[in-house]
């Protein structure tokens, strides 16, 4: 089965290796049918701490590497 990979943004990098990602969808309401928007936050492996707050960044699932961390940043 192949590894979800979501896109989003970096809101946080303050933590060793670790960068938090606001990862937003956009949905129809099935009865309003009015595009909701809904977002997210994910804790990101970021093992050369190389994104910075405001970058675009992919995130992969991965296996746990820690008690928050299950996605590892890819670009």
């Amino acid at each position: 089965m192949p590894k979800k990979i979501l896109q989003g943004t970096v809101i946080s990098n303050k933590q060793d290796k670790t960068i938090t990602v606001l990862v937003e969808r956009k949905f129809k309401h099935p009865v309003l049918k009015k595009v909701i928007r809904r977002s997210k936050k994910y804790s990101a492996h970021d093992p050369e701490n190389k994104f910075n707050t405001g970058d675009q960044v992919k995130i992969m699932e991965s296996k746990p590497i820690s008690k928050l961390k299950r996605w590892v940043a890819v670009n």
